[in-house]
């Protein structure tokens, strides 16, 4: 019965594990809200969603103009906050819709998966001609820029890295590998002059000192790294994190809910933590290389890269090598909107999987032919 359901069980047998270390680890710092109960109920919509979308068949993602109207729908999404968003954490980045609020970047990073993949996949034999590293680079570029101008500096940089390595495993010429990342440095330096905040230049800054304020713009990451030493080899155990029941790290539920699982699991927690990120985004990989068209394969890849990006930020910030730039822990992070985008993300894949086999022939040529 499990297979004829054509669901990954290797991907949903290693997302329980770190579904119930997430609601563990803020069930146990529940002085000022009920993270774990209200994170529970978003774990039941992402899973829901999830078989939903594992049973639809997405080639009609592979329409020109259903991707350019979901591409359109989400750069309004983004345009709308600066006349209807609300400010939080320093940057007005959330709809508010009286009940629930959401974070519209969340599905803007996976629209643009599948942008790059639809375009990617129609042009790979001429992918060494600079113009299409252009085009690319405006249609993610368009999205970086608004929500850079939040600011959100981590959504930002997540978005030009899924851009910058769909571009690299799409067959990118090695000529061209330069001006990629010139374009990276000219829009780091043009934000840095007319886009960055305060904060956002101390948060960088610390990242190359990270012991240079530490009462100040450094106290976050220099408090996740003390928080993840002091869980030592084995942890102190689940409700007994010191750090974090005394407030000394902050964001323990979102940004720092890595730092907050590694002082009560302790090293051996976090090998058993990778190993189960590991094994997801290792099989999204496998079927990627199992793609019936370049479509299913591009948005595959894009899909790990959105995964691998997520982690190494906000890892890296929890142990001090990454500057703080607020992005969540994949499944790990309270918050609705990120766990339903990764959830949705996954069961489009799961339902590629499921028609992968109906596909057209024709459609495959087509693809190799570049038409």
């Amino acid at each position: 019965m499990f297979r004829a359901l054509k669901i990954d069980w290797y991907i949903v047998g290693s997302l329980i594990p770190i579904l119930i270390i997430s609601l563990l680890t803020m069930n146990s710092f529940t002085g000022e809200g009920n993270y774990a109960g209200r994170q529970l109920i978003w774990i039941g919509v992402s899973f829901l969603l999830f078989f939903i979308c594992s049973f639809i068949d997405f080639r009609f993602l592979r329409r020109t103009y259903v991707i350019v109207s979901l591409y359109l729908f989400s750069a309004l999404a983004l345009l709308s906050l600066f006349i209807v968003g609300y400010v939080s954490k320093g940057a007005k980045s959330w709809l508010n819709f009286g009940l629930f609020s959401i974070q519209p970047v969340d599905f803007v990073k996976l629209v643009l998966i599948l942008l790059l993949a639809k375009y990617f996949s129609r042009r790979h034999v001429q992918i060494a001609h600079i113009r299409h590293i252009i085009v690319s680079a405006v249609y993610a570029g368009i999205l970086f820029l608004l929500v850079a101008l939040q600011p959100d500096f981590g959504s930002a940089i997540t978005i030009f890295s899924i851009w910058l390595g769909m571009v690299l495993i799409s067959g990118i010429s090695k000529k061209h590998l330069a001006l990629v990342f010139a374009i990276g440095v000219i829009s780091f330096a043009g934000l840095w002059n007319f886009g960055f905040k305060e904060y956002q230049k101390h948060r960088i800054m610390n990242f190359i000192n990270p012991l240079a304020d530490i009462r100040g713009s450094g106290y976050n990451a220099y408090q996740a790294m003390i928080t993840v030493g002091s869980g030592e080899v084995v942890g102190k155990g689940i409700g007994y994190g010191t750090q974090s029941r005394l407030k000394f790290l902050p964001e323990y539920e979102t940004d720092f809910i890595f730092a907050a699982f590694a002082e009560e699991w302790g090293f051996v927690g976090v090998i058993i933590l990778f190993i189960l990120y590991i094994i997801i985004i290792g099989r999204i990989i496998v079927w990627a290389m199992r793609g019936e068209t370049n479509f299913e394969t591009l948005y595959a890849m894009g899909l790990a890269i959105f995964f691998m990006v997520h982690l190494t930020i906000n890892i890296g910030m929890n142990i001090g090598v990454m500057p703080v730039t607020g992005i969540p822990v994949p499944f790990m992070s309270y918050g609705g909107s990120h766990l339903v985008t990764e959830f949705i993300g996954l069961g489009i894949l799961m339902g590629m999987i499921r028609y992968s086999r109906a596909t057209h022939r024709e459609v495959i040529k087509n693809e190799f032919l570049g038409v």
